[in-house]
């Protein structure tokens, strides 16, 4: 393949240093982006939709566990996305699976490592350490429910989350307050909830400590 474009989405400076230090190595011509909040990460993908991959943070601004990768999964469909995290935790790792990621990489795995890793996505493949943990119906439920959101109908919900008002929601996604009552109900109706509050509690079960 040509050289690719690869988006390193992690708010933390010295780890993303180390992580793009890792590709000028492994693949000197390859274009290296930079995320560190969902907010960076949604405005860079927008820019360069024709990305090769995402390496992705679980723990940054704006995220709610897995919501960036759903995001990610959802809106760029044919962007493969590798979760960089330290909780490398068997169930973590199976989620993040579940939710649609083609690898997992241990923050704390050596540069030989990260670099196989995105070597093996980039070539089609994937790549996950053993895993213990099961894979979860219900987390393969939650999936396909929110694989019937449009984008901006996954931004409502992730201000719905924050407890925001219709009002609030408008101003902070620049929508008119009518539109986005009727994005809540398309929500609603779609996630099969009844109430704002038990599409926030669906919400919380992204994060990705949640049993």
């Amino acid at each position: 393949m040509l050289e690719p474009t690869l988006l390193v989405a992690d708010d933390h400076p010295l780890f993303r240093a180390a992580v793009i230090h890792v590709l000028r190595e492994s693949m000197p011509g390859a274009r290296v982006l930079e995320a560190a909040s969902a907010a960076t990460l949604g405005s860079c993908l927008e820019q360069h939709p024709q990305a090769d991959l995402v390496l992705l943070d679980l723990s940054m601004p704006g995220t709610r566990g897995f919501s960036a990768l759903l995001h990610v999964r959802g809106e760029y469909p044919e962007i493969p996305v590798i979760v960089i995290s330290s909780n490398d935790h068997p169930r973590v790792i199976r989620r993040a699976q579940q939710f649609g990621a083609v690898g997992f990489i241990p923050k704390s795995s050596p540069a030989e490592s990260i670099a196989a890793a995105i070597a093996t996505v980039l070539d089609g493949g994937s790549w996950f350490p053993p895993m213990a943990a099961e894979s979860s119906d219900a987390d393969a439920a939650l999936a396909a429910k929110l694989a019937q959101l449009t984008p901006q109908q996954f931004r409502v919900l992730m201000c719905l989350a924050d407890g925001l008002l219709n009002k609030q929601i408008a101003h902070e996604l620049g929508l008119a307050e009518n539109t986005v009552k009727v994005h809540v109900t398309a929500i609603l109706k779609k996630l099969e909830c009844y109430s704002r509050t038990q599409a926030a509690v669906l919400v919380k079960a992204l994060e990705a400590d949640a049993a």
